[in-house]
């Protein structure tokens, strides 16, 4: 276990010499923060007096103690700073003068309001890459709309063929849009440093929650554009690659199986000891299985409805076929092989004791990603930024306390 203080801090990490100033809130803008931080990039996350990140106040809880927060903060120095008013401009323009990379994700506009656009203030901060996340982008007729994950899943085009086509669409039960978009954000943000050591200069990295999702649905995208052919509502089948389904097992399990291949579907009807359904003419290519879908899903399915569920995935696995069980949360926490990739880390929080939560993500060889603490009270690093990295005084401090500017 890795208690949480920064002295846990092993080396500088991949992003050690990173400064990183975060000022949104909740998932999507966070979520660039915590990607960088977990490579050694040095966050100051700004929230404003009185009125902290909304993502505090989410379920779950524990004894008071914000669960979603501990590890959406972590590694991040937690600051109060209300840069919204005239007063804090003087130490919210150093604080973005420190900086490497600023993050934000208000509605497009906001920073201008407040005289803190990256427009403004090019000549001042050449250098800097600026992070913008919001629902719509900064340009375009929906810019100052609201916007969520998913409304996001809903507008990309994603949810019209996620889900059954007796119940309709459906959308994530996570706000996977507002992940997606924290890491294509973290991306760009490398993307555009990479650039400054090229060029000198910074620049804008403009991510709509929309625009990952639409991304990564490419292959719906040419097909229309192509054929005039939209994607079909098949459940948790898919349309190119059958069978392709989760079924339900006899003791109450259920395992997802995808036969890409003419290999692993071979291997199936191997495991279910079929060889009827390898030489059955309605089978015998991927083209006949996608127009004979039914007969087949409805062969694996009855199939597996007779199988206990570790035996049937043994039978898969020793045909290489891709199969897997459905695990809850309990079954990954619980799982040898997540343990031997070390996925979970447990830490020592201050609130909590052993506090468990993924580990970075990707694995890096020489500079691997670190958790040095969990996410922190508001205005817990406010010392040692405003005070220890920017050079106020004490008495400078406490005026702005009693200003209720920090």
């Amino acid at each position: 276990m890795t208690r949480t203080t920064d002295s846990a801090l092993p080396s500088q990490g991949a992003l050690g010499d990173l400064k990183v100033l975060e000022l949104g809130s909740m998932l999507a803008g966070p979520f660039v923060g915590s990607m960088l931080a977990d490579f050694g990039a040095r966050v100051i996350k700004v929230e404003k007096p009185g009125k902290p990140d909304a993502l505090r106040e989410w379920p779950p809880h524990k004894d008071g103690a914000a669960l979603w927060w501990k590890t959406m903060a972590r590694n991040k120095h937690t600051v109060t700073l209300d840069i919204s008013r005239p007063e804090a401009r003087e130490l919210a323009l150093k604080l973005i003068g420190e900086s490497d990379i600023v993050i934000e994700n208000f509605r497009p506009g906001t920073l201008e309001r407040w005289g803190l656009s990256p427009q403004e203030l090019s000549e001042r901060f050449p250098r800097i890459v600026w992070v913008r996340v919001s629902g719509w982008g900064q340009t375009g007729p929906n810019k100052e709309q609201g916007g969520y994950a998913t409304i996001a899943e809903a507008f990309s085009g994603l949810a019209s063929f996620t889900g059954h086509p007796d119940k309709g669409p459906t959308v994530s039960a996570f706000p996977m849009g507002d992940y997606l978009a924290g890491v294509f954000g973290a991306f760009g943000a490398l993307a555009a440093i990479h650039r400054r050591e090229l060029t000198g200069r910074g620049q804008v990295v403009d991510v709509a929650l929309y625009e990952p999702l639409l991304r990564i649905i490419e292959s719906v995208v040419v097909r229309f554009d192509q054929t005039g052919q939209k994607k079909p509502l098949l459940g948790n089948q898919m349309e190119e690659d059958v069978p392709r389904n989760v079924y339900p097992t006899a003791d109450g399990g259920a395992i997802a199986i995808s036969c890409g291949s003419q290999r692993i579907y071979e291997g199936l009807v191997a495991a279910m000891e079929r060889p009827d359904l390898k030489t059955d003419p309605r089978f015998g290519s991927m083209a006949d299985r996608v127009t004979h879908r039914d007969a087949i899903d409805g062969e694996v399915a009855a199939w597996l409805a007779t199988q206990n569920t570790d035996e049937a995935l043994a039978k898969l696995v020793a045909q290489k076929v891709v199969a897997g069980r459905i695990n809850d949360i309990a079954d990954v926490l619980g799982d040898a092989h997540v343990a031997a990739r070390e996925a979970i880390k447990t830490l020592v929080d201050d609130q909590l004791g052993p506090l468990r939560m993924p580990a970075p993500v990707p694995k890096l060889s020489d500079t691997p990603g670190t958790i040095r603490w969990t996410g922190r009270d508001p205005g817990a690093s406010n010392d040692e930024v405003f005070g220890g990295w920017l050079g106020l005084s004490r008495d400078d401090m406490d005026a702005l306390r009693r200003s209720n500017i920090i």
